[in-house]
């Protein structure tokens, strides 16, 4: 990482008139677009910030855990200054870092989300004196949810490049960012172009592939809500740009987010009824009947922040019957890849399939219930009837298996927390690299939690590939101490995978004989 050379005594006599031709300038001129520059993943900006030529150079922007941790040693926080440009008038926080940094929340709400749940649980233990969720079905949800955010990684939101785009070649005008009325215009806005996506991706059946990702749960907690497909926000953003023709990308952002991590809290039990708030509000209640199998439940309650769109548009359901959760063909799986593709699978060997030009169409662009000679959506009658017995897959493992998920999948998230700190300090390389450790590790957890005989060739192999990697500095923990004492761990496990093989073999042969 290269620092700007300090000014000489000449800058410094200039300065203070450059600051005032510059606010004066701010205060004119109209709003600047963003550099395409802002636009390039992290990683290469902070390879390009490496290999630029002589004279001073911009700090590559930091993750946010990265800069706390730099400020401790020098005399400040490291100065982010590549591409922010400005993009809205004076005291509009519109920059590029600025916008990307608040995109950043969700991934510093990991320990709100780790402490919520436990509060779930406790809170569940007391009502019920049962925990609120199985060991497997989180690990899963948990799973899916670093699987979404991994592309982050690399690439800049979709949701965020298409949006300054369009509000940098074609707004019609500006609202003021710091009127009220711009921000209660963009909470309904952003929450009624969520129930427009939402309702359209359980009404198209290539949506729905991505999108039933998230209602594959068979529980009904705080872990399904970090349950998210990785194709879902390829589709999403589209119905945001609408938006940008008017309202700045700052007050975008925040709605965003807010709508988003809205949502999490709504995925629970414990909490029933909030009273008045159910006719405005979208609470636990309608998002409990959203997520429902149950006949009564399907296609209702789209709703992210408020229910008044589905009063509206005749969408609403209250809750009534108890609600039986997931798909109403559940896929019976806990591997995160197989989650996230058979869906598309499905719809591949369906649409080649069913004859006719317009028929195979129909496959992709009508609902996921739709036939050939069938209304678009499906018969409501072809709906599984819910009979109170439905059992939720939940493959017998032994406890110790459990245990082993456990500890293994938080030593995952730690590696997954220190890559989204130091992400912009590494080379490509060894990004993929982290990345594709990440992948390997979540798909042997599923394999594990269903108990499939090849589960532990996986481990091995995984376990002997974390001890090389690390011991060579591909991998890093947040913790220091905890290298040596990982090292330890992984080898030990391999071993303990390869014993646990060759007593199959023996005991294999042996049956032959």
């Amino acid at each position: 990482m290269t620092h700007s050379k300090p000014p000489d005594r000449t800058q410094r006599t200039k300065a203070p008139q450059k600051a005032s031709e510059a606010d004066e300038s701010t205060r004119t001129k109209k709003p600047e677009a963003f550099p395409a520059a802002a636009l390039e993943p992290a990683s290469a900006v902070g390879k390009r910030g490496k290999a630029a030529g002589p004279g001073p150079q911009p700090e590559a922007c930091a993750a946010p855990g990265r800069r706390r941790r730099a400020a401790g040693r020098g005399a400040g926080a490291p100065r982010c200054s590549c591409a922010c440009t400005r993009l809205g008038g004076a005291g509009e926080s519109n920059s590029i870092c600025d916008v990307t940094s608040f995109l950043q929340t969700v991934f510093q709400s990991i320990p709100f989300f780790i402490a919520f749940i436990g509060l779930e649980f406790a809170v569940s233990w007391v009502q019920k004196r049962k925990l609120s969720g199985r060991i497997n079905d989180g690990i899963s949800s948990l799973s899916l949810g670093i699987l979404s955010r991994l592309p982050d990684v690399l690439f800049r939101s979709v949701d965020l490049i298409s949006y300054i785009y369009i509000w940098n070649n074609y707004r019609l005008f500006e609202l003021p960012w710091d009127s009220p009325w711009t921000w209660y215009l963009t909470l309904l806005g952003v929450d009624f172009a969520y129930y427009c996506f939402h309702r359209i991706s359980h009404e198209v059946n290539i949506l729905w592939a991505a999108h039933q990702v998230h209602h594959s749960s068979e529980d009904y907690n705080l872990f399904t809500a970090l349950r998210q497909s990785v194709l879902q926000k390829y589709t999403s953003w589209i119905f945001n740009l609408p938006m940008a023709l008017f309202i700045p990308p700052s007050v975008f952002t925040v709605h965003l987010q807010f709508n988003l991590l809205y949502q999490f809290w709504i995925h629970t039990e414990v909490i029933t009824n909030l009273g008045p708030l159910e006719w405005i509000l979208n609470t636990p209640s309608h998002h409990r009947v959203h997520h429902g199998r149950n006949p009564y439940c399907i296609d209702k309650n789209y709703g992210g922040t408020l229910i008044i769109w589905d009063r509206i548009f005749g969408t609403f359901e209250a809750e009534d019957a108890k609600v039986v959760y997931g798909l109403t063909h559940p896929v019976n799986s806990f591997d995160p890849i197989m989650l996230q593709l058979r869906p598309l699978a499905h719809i591949w060997n369906t649409f080649w399939a069913t004859p006719g030009f317009c028929n195979k169409l129909s496959v992709i662009f009508k609902g996921p219930g739709w036939g050939p000679g069938k209304p678009r959506l499906g018969l409501p009658e072809e709906i599984p009837v819910i009979t109170g017995k439905e059992v939720p897959f939940n493959p017998s493992i032994p406890a110790y298996l459990n245990c082993y998920a456990v500890v293994h999948f938080a030593v995952i998230l730690d590696l997954y927390t220190e890559l989204l700190g130091t992400v912009t300090m590494l080379s490509q390389g060894t990004v993929l690299l982290r990345i594709g450790f990440i992948i390997l590790s979540l798909t042997s957890f599923g394999l594990l939690m269903e108990n499939r005989p090849k589960a532990g060739i996986l481990e091995i192999i995984r376990c002997l590939v974390f001890v090389g990697v690390y011991k060579h500095g591909y991998l890093r923990s947040q913790f220091s101490s905890l290298g040596y004492a990982y090292e330890v761990l992984f080898s030990l496990c391999a071993a303990f995978w390869g014993i646990q093989i060759m007593k199959r073999i023996t005991s294999s042969k042996d049956k032959h004989h």
